[in-house]
């Protein structure tokens, strides 16, 4: 495992919206976002534990989509665990990054757009770019690493996994020293904030795990012990828990699609390691008429199902990584 070297910073003070947060102290506030059309604030949560000694600057963000709750439960619940004594370095934690979004229940801001397509953002943009904007000025400039947590999406159920640039080497020794249960190769996205963030020279990880709107205990579990382990990898602090069960790694993922409508019926589960060919489930009419099967294109593990049954063609229905690289 390579290490992740010393931080460049001079320690001391660091300010973070009109907060001043001294080395050895640990600070809750809130940034102010902006106001509802009631004329009520809106402001962003921020706990900062800044150690008594010099080491990184990382930050966990969660909850970019305001319905991917497994990531708010997950920071509040690592954040029981970290003290600023004996801490080396500096951990920024925003349990709630769409406000608006979270209020709502909905995975978008107000203005309908995906906050995870808006990065860097801009001052004088959207609602959602704005957000953006005060998110990497007040939080990912200050950092040298990230941990941005997510769930899947629409109705789709995500196992546990990192992703990241893995070519980069703390990046890909980050993402082992996590041990999630896959860590996969994934290229960054325009908009969003781990290219926004990887443009600036930070390493981030991307934690997937879990379906919107739940709790999912297993899942809170493994992001919060992840991110822990993370930390000790960064020399911040030690790790008294369980040591991780190396991550299968894979480079390339594939959705199965539906290839007619009906009712879909899994017949595998999560994080179960398949051959091409092996049979997925069926999708079968209202009426008892007609089943389609549905067969692995590939050999790999399951990483991503659907959770609602109702199917329509071309949906993506379950996610396979590849294992082999050469798939």
């Amino acid at each position: 495992m390579t290490s992740p070297g010393p931080t460049s910073r001079k320690w001391g003070k660091i300010t973070i919206g009109d907060e001043i947060i001294s080395p050895g102290e640990r600070k809750r506030f809130h940034i102010p976002l902006g106001r509802l059309p009631t004329d009520a604030p809106v402001e962003l949560p921020v706990v900062v534990v800044h150690g008594e000694h010099p080491g990184p600057c990382v930050w966990v963000s969660a909850a970019l989509h305001g319905d991917e709750i497994n990531g708010v439960e997950i920071v509040r619940s690592m954040l029981e665990r970290v003290a600023a004594r004996g801490f080396a370095g500096t951990l920024i934690a925003v349990p709630v990054v769409n406000v608006y979004g979270f209020l709502n229940e909905s995975r978008y801001t107000p203005d309908r757009r995906d906050l995870n397509r808006c990065f860097p953002g801009s001052s004088k943009g959207s609602l959602a770019s704005r957000l953006a904007n005060l998110f990497m000025k007040e939080i990912v400039h200050h950092c040298t690493h990230g941990i941005d947590l997510h769930t899947g999406s629409d109705h789709r159920a995500n196992l546990p996994q990192i992703r990241g640039n893995m070519q980069d080497d703390t990046t890909l020794a980050m993402a082992r020293a996590f041990g999630a249960p896959v860590l996969m190769h994934s290229k960054n996205r325009d908009g969003t904030i781990r290219k926004a963030a990887t443009k600036l020279g930070k390493q981030v990880l991307l934690f997937e795990g879990g379906e919107p709107q739940r709790f999912d205990e297993d899942v809170i579990e493994i992001g919060r012990e992840g991110i822990l382990r993370t930390l000790e990898y960064l020399q911040m602090r030690e790790y008294d828990g369980p040591a991780a069960t190396p991550s299968l790694e894979a480079v390339k993922s594939t959705w199965v699609r539906a290839k007619r409508a009906g009712i879909f019926r899994l017949f595998r589960n999560m994080g179960e390691l398949i051959k091409k060919g092996d049979y997925l489930g069926s999708i079968e009419d209202i009426l008892g008429n007609r089943s389609v099967h549905v067969r692995a294109p590939c050999d790999g593990v399951i990483i991503g199902l659907v959770a609602n049954p109702l199917t329509y063609q071309g949906d993506a229905i379950v996610h396979i990584a590849k294992l082999d690289p050469d798939a």
